[in-house]
């Protein structure tokens, strides 16, 4: 038994501990007074020795039956106090190079920038899960490296691109790293790396063990909401979807700039088209193009999305929504002129994403 204990606290907090060890050490006392802790203090003297002996083992039983009841129902209340022992967490972290780590990441994207914009979208729907009300989800427990979560909608295509790229990594530094950590540092080493700002980043995400933890699809923002094409319900969906983690108007819009890399695949999402001619590039374009470009609607079999007069870049109907609705369009003109002022928000944005539902974070020094 106390093996079985030494195992459970290994996840527990010190005060979940020490509660545990004082039910241990009470059952314990208990079983070492036998059946005076549970019997009847007094037996007539007129039984028979049969029947005494009857009595003893019927009391040796209720004795049992009391201390297991006893010692369960001790357990079942501290499991119901630490959640994280509930939901199996695994080891933490001992100290890692997350420069070196760093290191090794910008080194996937050197050799294919076409990688970079993929990196960021795994660490962006890593952490986009998040609910503030259920308080689950988030990049916490690297869940998104299961084939349960990789199966949702938003995450098509991540099972054969950015997870089995990122292995090597997580084979090189073992246990020491998380796939939590793994997957959220590299969004922002990828931002870094294709021109962005260097986003603040902490440690200390531990993994889930099992899919349990694997949140319900549908958390993630869609192309799409309501009627085809850019409309009401559409900035309805963002505010939703965005308002479910906690951000604002301001942040939804800034975090939206992250369309700057990247391109959407026919493959994957149905959509298809790169948003801006430099999609391997960060920078504030993605605003300027969506304030002053002519976006019509692209004639084709596929769903509903824009495209300029070139037909060369596009724009899905939640990207349009941003310049029809007044209170986003307010800071896509204001990102679209000052692309510091985008680099700043978005930095401060994406850092409170990918913190979302943590704790015991550590700042890290990688870049």
């Amino acid at each position: 038994m106390t093996h079985c204990v030494a195992r459970y606290l290994r996840y527990c907090s010190p005060m979940i501990s020490k509660m545990l060890f004082k039910a241990v050490f009470t059952y314990l006392a208990l079983s070492a007074g036998a059946v005076s802790a549970f019997a009847p203090p007094h037996s007539p003297s007129s039984l028979a020795a049969s029947s005494t002996t009857r009595m003893k083992s019927s009391s040796s039983d209720i004795v049992d039956d009391g201390r297991r009841a006893f010692l369960a129902s001790s357990i079942i209340t501290l499991v119901g106090l630490a959640p994280e022992v509930a939901h199996a967490k695994g080891k933490k972290q001992s100290n890692v190079d997350y420069k070196a780590v760093a290191g090794d990441i910008s080194n996937i994207i050197k050799g294919d920038p076409n990688k970079g914009p993929t990196l960021v979208r795994l660490a962006w729907h890593s952490s986009g899960t998040y609910d503030k009300m259920s308080k689950d989800g988030g990049s916490g427990g690297g869940t998104i490296r299961f084939k349960e979560e990789l199966a949702h909608g938003g995450n098509a295509g991540l099972g054969v691109t950015a997870v089995p790229w990122l292995e090597d990594v997580k084979k090189k530094y073992g246990d020491s790293l998380s796939y939590a950590d793994l997957y959220t540092l590299a969004g922002v080493v990828a931002i870094k790396e294709l021109g962005g700002p260097t986003v603040p980043w902490s440690s200390g995400r531990v993994d889930a063990l099992d899919p349990s933890a694997v949140t319900p699809d549908g958390r993630l923002p869609s192309a799409d909401s309501g009627p085809a094409g850019a409309d009401p319900s559409d900035a309805d969906h963002l505010r939703t979807i965005f308002g479910r983690m906690g951000f604002n108007d301001q942040e939804i819009v800034a975090l939206s700039g992250a369309h700057a890399l990247g391109r959407c695949h026919t493959t994957a999402s149905g959509y298809d088209g790169p948003w801006t001619p430099l999609p391997v590039t960060f920078n504030n374009l993605y605003f300027t193009l969506l304030d002053t470009v002519k976006w019509t609607k692209r004639d084709w079999k596929g769903p509903y999305q824009y495209e300029d007069e070139g037909k060369t870049l596009m724009m899905l109907p939640t990207d349009l929504v941003l310049i029809q609705d007044d209170k986003f369009k307010k800071y896509v003109s204001i990102y679209a002129k000052d692309q510091a002022k985008f680099f700043a928000d978005f930095s401060k944005a994406f850092n409170k994403l990918e913190e979302l539902g943590t704790s015991g974070l550590k700042v890290a020094s990688w870049a």
